[in-house]
């Protein structure tokens, strides 16, 4: 299941067209802010789709009832990128426990490149909501890797996604090999080029959040 957020109307979309803009592309805490900010309203969306159970507390006036996710929730992200739209989640989900993904793309010679995953830190995922944020939904290739190295970590009851931007065809890829999983993204681009750029896209979310880096 995919639901897409430029579908509906939201202030999502004038987030995505700050996140999008070069001209504002150039104050990385602004960018880095509204990647918190999409991190937020997507939490609040997905908290609508979990099922809760009750519990009683008290008040200074008397007792009331009220409802707790019935799954723990494990808030995952892929480094670096991540780090900013998985911190607007955790401020929505702020009892969830956490797990983080170094998967980055290894470049060859003739072009192509391989996904890598060099570490992997997370809780028990047995039974649990596991929600993985990532920016960029590019090839694919990333989302799948990082789920499958933390499926390791046990069988959680439900596995959502969450990027602000996805390539249809790496959406797809991804859908067929984590059919039980559900999408959550921004907007949907229908362009990936030969590089595996996303076009429109945004560019390159790591770099316009942290600075660039050296590649490989």
């Amino acid at each position: 299941m995919v639901h897409t957020f430029s579908d509906q109307p939201s202030i999502i979309h004038s987030l995505i067209g700050e996140l999008r803009c070069v001209r504002q592309q150039s104050d990385p805490m602004r960018f880095r802010t509204n990647l918190e900010r999409m991190g937020e309203l997507m939490a609040y969306e997905i908290s609508k789709t979990l099922t809760y159970r009750a519990r009683e507390v008290e008040t200074p006036l008397g007792f009331a009832e009220v409802r707790d996710p019935e799954a723990g929730i494990i808030l995952a992200c892929i480094l670096r990128a991540g780090l900013p739209f998985h911190q607007g989640m955790l401020r929505i989900l702020d009892r969830a426990s956490n797990a983080f993904v170094s998967a980055y793309r290894k470049h060859h010679k003739d072009g192509t490149f391989d996904i890598k995953v060099e570490y992997v830190s997370c809780p028990s995922l047995e039974g649990k909501t596991l929600i993985l944020a990532d920016p960029m939904l590019a090839t694919g290739s990333s989302v799948v890797k990082s789920v499958e190295a933390l499926l390791q970590f046990g069988q959680p009851e439900s596995i959502h996604v969450a990027a602000v931007i996805a390539a249809r065809e790496g959406l797809d890829y991804a859908r067929r090999l984590l059919p039980d999983a559900r999408f959550w993204i921004g907007a949907i681009d229908e362009e990936l080029t030969a590089k595996a750029f996303i076009v429109p896209g945004l560019g390159d979310a790591g770099d316009l959040a942290y600075g660039s880096k050296l590649q490989e």
